[in-house]
């Protein structure tokens, strides 16, 4: 699922791993506010039964920017495939939940500051919603999908001068940290 816009934006994105899924665009950032998403792209381990097995962290589906955030992508990938093919890392109900990060009235409030936003921005009111978008990033600094992903809608590139203003302050921060893959892709393989 894509955080964006429109349908456009992921478009070239979408059709360049010629997916064979569907694709989905959430230009109202619904899927941030249930699993309190602060960054993309992001895993989220959803069961058949729709059971959270892991909450999001910082892994990556690939390399593409793994200069920039130094990981690799394999690791994990390797580990996402022992969790479909064999049922192994999926974490049991209580460490899931333990893990997911805390949703505090400062990120509640930011998220409907950026709410605001957007509708503002829907209907025109550039100036006011700027206003919201901002008090938003203040309410939340870590949070990139509020911050980064109002980017584009006020006109500035989110991996441009203003994305590394923000990556200098520091990533967005993932309770997943310390037990996410950390061996490279040669030793998973031949484990």
């Amino acid at each position: 699922m894509a955080l964006d816009r429109c349908a456009d934006d992921p478009r070239p994105f979408i059709e360049g791993a010629k997916a064979t899924h569907p694709s989905l665009i959430d230009t109202e950032h619904r899927l941030a506010e249930l699993y309190h998403v602060t960054n993309v792209p992001t895993m989220i381990w959803i069961d058949e039964r729709g059971r959270i097995c892991r909450p999001h962290d910082s892994q990556f589906g690939t390399d593409t920017f793994s200069e920039f955030h130094h990981k690799h992508s394999e690791p994990y990938l390797e580990m996402l495939r022992a969790w479909v093919r064999r049922g192994e890392g999926a974490l049991d109900d209580d460490e899931s939940r333990r893990l997911q990060p805390p949703v505090t009235e400062e990120s509640q409030l930011a998220r409907a500051e950026r709410a605001l936003a957007w509708h503002l921005h829907g209907r025109g009111a550039t100036e006011a919603a700027a206003r919201h978008f901002a008090r938003a990033g203040e309410l939340a600094p870590r949070d990139w999908t509020i911050r980064r992903g109002s980017m584009p809608i006020q006109g500035e590139n989110p991996f441009g001068p203003g994305f590394f203003e923000l990556a200098g302050e520091g990533a967005p921060e993932y309770a997943l940290e310390g037990i996410t893959p950390t061996r490279d892709a040669e030793t998973d393989a031949t484990s």
